[in-house]
This record gives C-alpha cells, sequence and structure tokens, in this order.
C-alpha cells in the first residue's frame, strides 16, 4: 500500500494537497463565527432595544446576514482576496465555480518574494469553498456590528440597499489591503483577525451613518431599556464563545498559532470583563450586567488583532486596557464632548469596537512577540517592547488604522448621500413613535397574557425605579404585584 492509500487520500474527494484537520477545524471556526451573528448578534440586539424594536433590531441583524452571502460568492470575495484590481482593491468575479470551489485555497496577492530570493504564497490545505465562507462570515459580522449604531430609526428600506452598497465600496477595500495582499499587507501593517478589517472599520463607519441617518426620538434617547436582560446574556454568550473561531481560525490551520490566539482571546475578554464591572462598582456604586456584556467585548475587539502574536501575559495587560481606556471613553469622555452626545450612536459600536480595535492595534504594534510573530508572518515582525525595527511597526499600525479610519468615513458618507437621493434615511415620525408594528406589522411580545391590554386593578401598579447608568441615565419602570 502506497502511503496516499495508508492515509486514505485516494478518493477524488481528498486529493494530496487537503489536510483534513485543518479543513476540519476551518469548517468549524467557520460555524462558530456565524453563529455569532446568527443567532448570536440576532439575539442580543432584540434583547437589549427597547421593547418596541425588538423585532426591527433583529431583522436588520438577519437581513444583513442573507444579503452579505448573496454578494460575497457573487462579488465580493474575489474583490477582497483575489487579483489586484488597485493597491487597496482586488477584481471583482463570481466565487460560484466548480472549479474555482474545489482547487486548494489561495490568496493570488499575498506572494512575498524572501531575501534569499523564495516566494511564499497563502495557500491553506484545504478547498475555496472553504475559505469563502469563512471569510464571509467576517464579512456578515461587520455589517451587523454597524448595524448597532443605528437601531431605533433606520429606515428598513435604506438598510437593505446600505448592507450591498458597504460591502462593495467599504469592507472588501480594508479586507484586500490588509489581509488580500493590498499594499498595506505587503507594507507590513499587523491585522491578525479583524481588529481593523472589521471592528475599527464597523465602529467609524457606525458612529459616520449615526450621524447621516439622524437620532432616535428623544424619548428613545432619554429611555432604552433592554427588554430582556438574561436574554441578552444569551446572545452575549453566543458571542464570546463564537470569537474562538474567530481568532482560532485565523492562521487557516489547526497549529501552534490557534492554540495560542484562543487562549489569549478569552484570557483577555475575562481580564475586561472584570475591569470593567469594577469601575462600575466603583464609579456607579454597584455592578451592572450590561456594563459587564461591554466589558466583555471590549476584551475581545481589543485582542483581535494581535491574538496569536502577543504572550498570555500581554493579552492580560491588553485587557486591563480595553476594560478601562473604552469605559472611560463611553461613561466620562462622551459626556464631556459635545460631538459625540449630537450623534446617536445606539449601543455605542464607537466606543466598544472603534475605540478597542484602534487600542488592540497599537498595542499589538508594541506587544507582538518575534518568535510567535514567525509562526504565521512571512515578514520578520516585532512589537516595539522587543527592540530591532520594532518602532516601525508601531508606526505602521498607526497608519493603517488612519486609512481605516479616513476611508469608511468618506465611504459610508457618500453611500448614505447616494441613498438617500431615492429613500429617505430615517423613519418617518409616525413609525419612530410606534416602532415594529409600524415598520413590520409584528411585535415581539404581547404586553399581558395573549395581547391583554394592560389593567393597573389586574396587573399592579407601575412605579418609577433608578435605571442602570446604560440606560441613558433614564428612569425605568416595575410592576408592584
Amino acid at each position: 500500500m502506497d502511503q496516499a492509500s495508508a492515509y486514505g487520500q485516494v478518493s477524488p474527494a481528498a486529493p494530496l494537497w487537503l489536510n483534513k484537520g485543518d479543513n476540519a477545524w476551518q469548517m468549524i471556526a467557520s460555524i462558530l463565527v456565524a453563529t455569532q451573528s446568527m443567532p448570536g448578534l440576532v439575539i442580543l440586539y432584540a434583547s437589549i432595544v427597547k421593547k418596541k424594536w425588538a423585532v426591527n433590531s433583529a431583522f436588520m441583524a438577519l437581513y444583513a446576514f442573507a444579503a452579505v452571502l448573496i454578494c460575497w460568492v457573487l462579488l465580493c470575495f474575489r474583490m477582497a482576496f483575489g487579483d489586484e484590481l488597485l493597491p487597496f482593491w482586488g477584481k471583482g468575479a463570481p466565487a460560484l465555480g466548480q472549479k474555482y470551489l474545489i482547487a486548494q485555497a489561495r490568496i493570488p496577492e499575498s506572494t512575498h518574494t524572501h531575501e534569499d530570493g523564495t516566494r511564499e504564497t497563502v495557500e491553506p490545505l484545504y478547498p475555496m469553498a472553504t475559505l469563502v465562507y469563512f471569510q464571509f462570515t467576517f464579512a456578515a459580522i461587520t455589517l451587523i456590528l454597524l448595524a448597532g449604531s443605528v437601531l431605533g430609526r433606520m429606515n428598513i428600506k435604506a438598510w437593505m440597499a446600505f448592507v450591498p452598497l458597504w460591502l462593495i465600496f467599504s469592507y472588501t477595500v480594508g479586507a484586500f489591503s490588509l489581509w488580500g495582499g493590498g499594499f498595506l499587507y505587503h507594507w507590513g501593517a499587523i491585522d491578525y483577525s479583524g481588529g481593523y478589517v472589521i471592528h475599527l472599520s464597523s465602529g467609524i463607519a457606525g458612529l459616520t451613518a449615526a450621524y447621516w441617518v439622524g437620532p432616535r426620538l428623544k424619548s428613545d434617547r432619554e429611555r432604552f431599556p433592554p427588554n430582556n436582560v438574561l436574554l441578552m446574556l444569551a446572545g452575549a454568550g453566543l458571542l464570546w464563545m463564537g470569537w474562538s473561531g474567530f481568532n482560532g481560525g485565523a492562521p487557516y490551520a489547526a497549529n501552534l498559532d490557534a492554540s495560542m490566539a484562543m487562549l489569549n482571546t478569552n484570557v483577555c475578554a475575562a481580564t475586561s470583563l472584570l475591569v470593567w464591572t469594577s469601575l462600575d462598582a466603583v464609579y456607579f456604586g454597584k455592578p451592572s450586567v450590561i456594563g459587564a456584556v461591554q466589558g466583555m467585548m471590549t476584551g475581545l475587539v481589543c485582542i483581535t488583532p494581535g491574538a496569536g502574536l502577543v504572550q498570555s501575559w500581554a493579552a492580560i495587560v491588553m485587557g486591563i486596557l480595553s476594560g478601562s481606556i473604552p469605559w472611560v471613553s463611553m461613561m466620562i469622555l462622551h459626556k464631556k464632548f459635545a460631538p459625540l452626545q449630537k450623534v446617536d450612536d445606539t449601543l455605542g459600536v464607537f466606543h466598544t469596537h472603534a475605540v478597542a480595535g484602534l487600542l488592540g492595534g497599537l498595542l499589538t504594534g508594541l506587544l507582538a512577540e518575534p518568535e510567535l510573530c514567525d509562526l504565521i508572518l512571512s515578514v520578520n515582525t516585532r512589537g516595539a517592547f522587543y527592540g530591532g525595527n520594532g518602532g516601525m511597526q508601531f508606526l505602521k499600525q498607526m497608519v493603517a488604522a488612519l486609512f481605516v479610519i479616513g476611508w469608511n468615513i468618506v465611504s459610508t458618507t457618500l453611500i448614505l448621500l447616494f441613498i438617500r437621493l431615492f429613500i429617505p434615511l430615517r423613519m418617518p415620525e409616525e413609525q419612530l413613535a410606534i416602532g415594529d408594528d409600524a415598520v413590520h406589522g409584528e411585535e415581539a411580545y404581547a404586553l399581558w397574557g395573549d395581547g391583554e391590554k394592560y389593567d393597573p386593578s389586574k396587573h399592579g401598579r407601575i412605579t418609577e425605579t433608578t435605571e442602570s447608568p446604560y440606560v441613558n441615565g433614564a428612569r425605568g419602570v416595575t410592576i408592584n404585584l
């Protein structure tokens, strides 16, 4: 029996180049990341918003997931990971052909020439179909995260037009530039798993979109309590657990780097959650469940650009900073900085994703460990704390961040101004006043039992209670039975 037969590689479905372990892990990682969106963020959005916006918020996420997939296979995958059109953009083409999808995965513009003249191209040991779907899950979650900035007032028809346009003209640019062999990739800027491509992009684009769409109703801005905190925790849990695939799948293989990335991801998230919760307890006098979720999120975002490139003690340092710096920006600076107060970023995506993503990218430029970098990067790389050319790496991280920020502000603005020519960006006032029933003809919950109206004699007296600071300083209600 020859070696190929011994390893079960005689079947046409298992060519010699296929590594079954890598392929299995990559598909599992894809499912984990997809689960972060569907149902993770669908549940999180439906429960963290005011009751009247539960259906609309969930539907915005559901629609984006489906729309991105179709656009991805028709055009956008190869704009992000195909042949070069411009130094920051690939040539769009379908990723649907049988020969293309069952061939070995390859990122054509990733070829790097070493000092000894040898050339290296990113060629994972599984089919292109696996890579196409894995990268789709990243594109989808970026749009869904962006949606968090405009929940509770964006015209659903405008959102349906915005998703494919933003994917084409914004997301693919960042993905190609940093991951697909564009100019930032070849210059040596690091974005291990999406701190810039996904989180900085969604945070900046979300804030920009929130500005152009306009604010929620004043009553919604002043009082926006989550309609189901426990369900919110379920969505947050799916998001956290799915992040092991998010960062663990970034090396495109089930290797040493994937293991480091998975451990560091969870260590940083846990540290950040504890720091954020502690700050809440000290500053506000009590810990907040919503605050804990925000701290979890900032930790996951911060570690993403360097998850497999930093030591685990550095992941704790990053968790301490991601649990404190975004906390200060959201809970203190936001309330003192007038321009930020004028923009209604519903879920604070700017703070949890843009601030935390930028922080993580810059910290990666300081803390990237040379031996870990050698496990996955084709160019000799080290953070500034490790001497050598590390200072230059920090500069590259800054320049890459500025490019992502600038491109997202401009592209998001132009896309929304174009849509505004045909569709109002904001819902009409009558829909804003009613919510889901006016927009979709559906509601998340019956108010009392099976559609029964509130009756004080039967259901108790409503009294005011103090709310968490994450409900925009509002007053909530409770029922005294």
